[in-house]
């Protein structure tokens, strides 16, 4: 994880981000005052706890803003403040910052065909990075084993982005994106020099989603990265099921995650109904013993893991969770808790 070293950082970054947020948001205000053009505010704010010989403490916040401008343009940006705690050996805890951005983007959207991003954005590499890492929408805390695999470690791009529909009617929709990142070692908006794009096929009578994505390493050692996806989401119940497999140069693994709440007792929000149970599975395999940019693990690892989660009132979820890491390097048990709240406001008041 990047650190941040002092609390001047993370003035600076809210600085960055706020100023730039509230300056595009007031445009849209001022030009265009209706309601679709109120910018919303939103995010997530989280209390995180993991064990695993000892007990770390993390609380969280991601803020995120939406602002349109007039009817084709949106400015997009979430960021990420975290504080951990965490034993120090000597008895008491010591205390680590970060502050950062996940993305910073402007949305030119053409046509339902064609939307044009530019700016520093969340490489769509599978699933995991842009549609399943937002706190309140995780069902365990940890990112897969895998989820470095096509996403260039940083998770994110410095350039442009295409996106959209190819083709739709009522028994399919194929959707693509296609990108460019160019290196930056900045703090803020770090990225490496990539292309690369996915293609996907929804199915509306069955809710199947299947895709691929590929993205090639255009610096230092080039490497190529590869990965396809697997969905379901039956009709008519609250069972969900999602899985991944993304393969470098040397490393690949999977991921396979479902979860279920009941309707039979009341409902979904009935206090049984609220009960989430999830399952996931992963696993890693090392290729060879090179150094690569995979972000996997050296080792051949296994992590069976079983949560629960409980989805209270007002966009408030508990989650909990256990899973047992399995490799070479040695096995571990891993225990985490932690509570999440979703807000969603407007900006201001709209007309």
């Amino acid at each position: 994880m990047k650190n941040v070293s002092s609390y001047s950082a993370f003035c600076k970054l809210m600085r960055r981000t706020g100023i730039l947020a509230y300056v595009l948001a007031a445009i849209s205000a001022a030009n265009y005052g209706v309601a679709q053009d109120t910018p919303l505010l939103s995010g997530g704010v989280g209390f995180f706890t993991s064990t695993s010989g000892t007990t770390s403490y993390q609380p969280h916040i991601e803020p995120l803003v939406s602002a349109p401008i007039g009817n084709s343009l949106l400015f997009e940006s979430r960021g990420l403040i975290l504080e951990e705690f965490a034993p120090n050996g000597n008895g008491g805890y010591s205390h680590s910052h970060l502050a950062t951005v996940y993305y910073m983007q402007g949305d030119y959207v053409a046509s339902s065909h064609l939307t044009a991003v530019a700016g520093y954005f969340l490489l769509p590499f599978n699933t995991y990075n842009d549609r399943l890492s937002e706190i309140w929408i995780e069902n365990f805390q940890d990112s897969p084993l895998t989820s470095s695999l096509g996403t260039m470690n940083t998770g994110t791009g410095l350039g442009g982005m295409l996106s959209g529909s190819a083709a739709s009617s009522s028994k399919y929709s194929v959707t693509y994106n296609a990108w460019f990142s160019a290196r930056s070692g900045n703090f803020y908006f770090n990225s490496e020099r990539s292309s690369g794009g996915r293609v996907s096929v929804y199915l509306p009578e069955s809710r199947v989603e299947i895709g691929a994505s590929y993205d090639r390493l255009l610096q230092q050692t080039r490497e190529n990265f590869s990965g396809a996806y697997l969905w379901w989401e039956p009709k008519d119940t609250s069972f969900r099921f999602r899985s991944e497999y993304a393969r470098g140069q040397h490393g690949d693994g999977y991921w396979v995650e479902a979860d279920y709440r009941t309707q039979a007792f009341g409902g979904l929000d009935s206090w049984v109904g609220r009960f989430e149970p999830v399952f996931r599975m992963q696993e890693s395999f090392a290729i060879d013993n090179l150094a690569g940019n995979d972000g996997v693990p050296s080792v051949n690892t296994k992590q069976p893991e079983f949560g629960l989660d409980y989805n209270l009132p007002h966009n408030t979820r508990i989650l909990t969770s256990y899973s047992r890491e399995l490799s070479s390097a040695g096995n571990a048990n891993v225990w985490e808790t932690g509570i999440v709240y979703r807000f969603l406001f407007p900006a201001w008041k709209s007309k």
